[in-house]
């Protein structure tokens, strides 16, 4: 596992996309803060860019680093959620332009699977984190079921949990706007 962090994190450094295991499906990975390796993910998804990614990161203190207005409710939220859950928050901040939706809003989930929590410790920064798949095709529940185009276009697969045949699910996703409005999109 220490060889595939240090790997990823030289492949991100440099601007690449990683295929890796998260806390939910395997994933496209990149810096989160650079907008060209966000866009070498849309890509390879065939995905517009319009249409926003989440991002993964390590602990929910470094969320008020990503989001202006930090609503209260995100917190509670956290506390007591029992599975993975993405929260989409209002006014992003300190992340690739072209990663946040149209309204400036970002998805963003704390991980505490460990391996992809520990690639975002070394990493110091936030990472995309989306569906190992095309826009419009299956995401892959586990790493056999990843197509071979996503494969052959990212700079790094990470080894860990290859072997993992268990099908791993999409977290929740809950919608946050602002004046407390709260939208459950999964």
């Amino acid at each position: 596992m220490t060889e595939d962090i240090q790997k990823a994190c030289e492949i991100m450094q440099a601007g690449g996309i990683i295929l890796y295991p998260t806390d939910t499906i395997w994933g496209i990975g990149c810096d989160a803060t650079n907008e060209k390796a966000v866009q070498k993910v849309y890509e390879l998804k065939k995905r517009t860019d319009n249409k926003a990614m989440l991002v993964l990161t390590d602990s929910s203190a470094k969320l008020s680093m990503y989001v202006s207005d930090m609503p209260d409710i995100a917190w509670d939220l956290i506390e007591v959620a029992d599975k993975p859950l993405t929260i989409i928050y209002p006014h992003a901040k300190n992340l690739a332009s072209n990663l946040l939706g149209e309204d400036g809003s970002v998805g963003i989930r704390v991980t505490n699977e460990e391996f992809s929590r520990k690639l975002c410790e070394r990493f110091r920064r936030p990472l995309v984190s989306t569906s190992a798949n095309v826009s419009g095709e299956p995401s892959p529940g586990n790493f056999s079921e990843v197509s071979d185009s996503i494969k052959n276009g990212v700079d790094y697969i990470v080894k860990y949990r290859q072997d993992d045949m268990s099908k791993a699910k999409p977290s929740n996703i809950i919608k946050l706007g602002d004046g407390g409005v709260i939208q459950v999109i999964r």
